[in-house]
């Protein structure tokens, strides 16, 4: 059974910084694809980045430079540094994970069948 938990979001003024965790069960992070999504109100949910144990790792253009995903094997956990945060980050964030690699359509949701509930990231201006 797997069971995957996203924790780290929370309030930044626009320029700072958060880390998002994704820790699991019933999975291991070295083998396997884990991607972070994010959803807006009223948006559909969007990829925002992917690493996988053969490739990536890849971002969306808006994140590139300011986000950065890892792969802790040791302790399997998968984190998201976010920097120099802008308001339009502001979102809802899940990470998901499923067997395989990234792929070209690593930004698309129904590539992951296992999702873990959302954190919060509020970003004010």
């Amino acid at each position: 059974d797997v069971q995957l938990q996203a924790s780290g979001g929370g309030l930044v003024q626009t320029g700072g910084s958060l880390r998002l965790s994704c820790t699991a069960s019933g999975v291991t992070f070295d083998a396997a694809a884990v991607g972070w999504f994010r959803q807006a109100p009223g948006k559909e949910r969007e990829g925002v980045a992917c690493v996988s144990y053969s490739d990536g790792p890849n971002y969306i253009g808006d994140v590139k430079g300011r986000f950065t995903i890892s792969n802790d094997v040791a302790n399997n956990v998968v984190y998201l540094q976010m920097d120099n945060l802008k308001p339009e980050d502001t979102s809802v964030y899940f990470c998901a994970a499923d067997s395989g690699w990234c792929g070209s359509q690593w930004y698309q949701p129904r590539r992951f069948d296992f999702w873990g509930q959302g954190t919060l990231v509020t970003v004010s201006s």
